[in-house]
C-alpha cells in the first residue's frame, strides 16, 4: 500500500489597493479555511511568504510598469507560484503574462471576480506547490 502525503494547504497573498477588496477576500478565504494575508505594496517580492501557493493581484489600481515588474519578479523568484490576475484590461500587461518556459503562466480572471471564483481557480491548480 502506497501512502500519500496530504495535499499542502493553500496559502494566498492578496495584493490590492482597495481596502474593501483586501478585507473582503481575507474574510472570505479564512471562512473557507484558507490562510491568507493582504498587502497594498506592489513592489516587494518578499511580501509573499514562503508558504504561499498563490498570489491574487488586482493590478488596475496600480501603475502599469510597476505591475509588470512585480509579475516578472515574482515569476523569476517563485516559478511555481500561481499568480492570479484579476483585471479589466489584461492587454495592458503584455509580456508579463506570456509563457516564459520557466514559470507557471499567470491565470487571468476578468473583473469583477468573486471570492468563490478566485478560490475555485486556485484550488483547480492545487497540484502546484510553492517554490
Amino acid at each position: 500500500m502506497v501512502r500519500r502525503s496530504p495535499p499542502k494547504a493553500n496559502y494566498v497573498t492578496v495584493v490590492a489597493d482597495n481596502p474593501q477588496t483586501l478585507d473582503g477576500l481575507d474574510s472570505y478565504f479564512k471562512g473557507a479555511g484558507v490562510a491568507s494575508n493582504g498587502t497594498h505594496r506592489l513592489q516587494d517580492v518578499s511580501m509573499v511568504p514562503p508558504a504561499a501557493t498563490a498570489v491574487v493581484l488586482f493590478p488596475d489600481d496600480f501603475h502599469r510598469g510597476e505591475v509588470e515588474t512585480t509579475i516578472v519578479s515574482l515569476r523569476r523568484a517563485r516559478p511555481k507560484l500561481l499568480i492570479v490576475v484579476v483585471t479589466g484590461a489584461p492587454q495592458h500587461l503584455g509580456a508579463a503574462l506570456e509563457p516564459d518556459g520557466h514559470s507557471v503562466p499567470p491565470l487571468v480572471l476578468p473583473k469583477p471576480a468573486f471570492g468563490w471564483t478566485i478560490l475555485d481557480a486556485i484550488r483547480g491548480r492545487a497540484h502546484l506547490s510553492p517554490s
